[in-house]
């Protein structure tokens, strides 16, 4: 494993917190960005090494761990719309695009196993970085692990187009959908409700980790939405094939 010194002393080593990240803590320092180490660490090194040999720049390089055995990657940088993530409403297809590269540089490695892909799981506008309004890199990839292109496609139409009472673009299903290649549609509303139970479930039972997002609300604003889709699925499935 490879061993990061701080130097410290330097100008460029001052620690800069980053917004999000509440467990892992992502401080930038220099063209680094150093955070805790999270349960899935050696998957993640391995994803993003696989990434860098293939010269994909959709993800951070993992640079190694530093003096304080902290998790060190390179600082991508951009904006990440953390706190208004509907800023940029014209990058949908180039979020998909992104999407389905990574997804496609996964396939059949043994990475995926027996699964289609390596699924981001996390896939979200706070998770992605833009530069001049345009997607180029995905964050937090802790999450990461094998599943089915659905699982990601879905998560990525909850999240980029804020499926719920808030939406202002459901038509955006079909822009993110057709830009993906997804040509098998059947399950992707049961797929988006089945991620926001799944969230809220997490967010309600979890423990230290979601303690924050429980004090936010976080949870009643995910059931709010699950009880959106389900209203409205039937309106979304039509919009997924017009």
């Amino acid at each position: 494993m490879t061993s990061i010194g701080d130097g410290a002393g330097s100008v460029s080593d001052v620690e800069q917190p980053l917004l999000g990240g509440w467990v892992s803590g992502p401080v930038r320092v220099g063209d680094t960005v150093r955070r805790s180490p999270g349960p899935n660490n050696d998957f993640v090194r391995l994803l993003l090494q696989h990434f860098e040999q293939h010269n994909w720049t959709g993800a951070p390089r993992w640079l190694g761990v530093d003096d304080q055995g902290r998790e060190t990657l390179t600082y991508i940088d951009g904006d990440v719309p953390w706190q208004q993530p509907g800023r940029y409403p014209d990058g949908l297809a180039a979020v998909a695009r992104l999407v389905r590269q990574c997804h496609d540089l996964t396939a059949g490695t043994a990475l995926a196993g027996d699964r289609e892909v390596v699924c981001h799981n996390d896939l979200s506008p706070k998770n992605t970085v833009y530069r001049d309004g345009r997607p180029t890199a995905l964050l937090d990839w802790d999450t990461a692990a094998p599943g089915e292109r659905i699982h990601d496609v879905a998560h990525m139409c909850w999240q980029y187009l804020q499926l719920g009472p808030s939406v202002t673009n459901p038509r955006g299903l079909r822009i993110l959908c057709d830009a993906y290649g997804l040509t098998d549609r059947t399950h992707l509303i049961d797929t988006i409700l089945w991620w926001q139970d799944r969230c809220a479930h997490g967010i309600e039972t979890g423990g230290a980790a979601t303690t924050k997002l429980r004090a936010a609300g976080t949870a009643r604003e995910v059931r709010a939405a699950h009880a959106w889709v389900t209203a409205h699925r039937t309106e979304l499935t039509r919009l997924l094939a017009t």
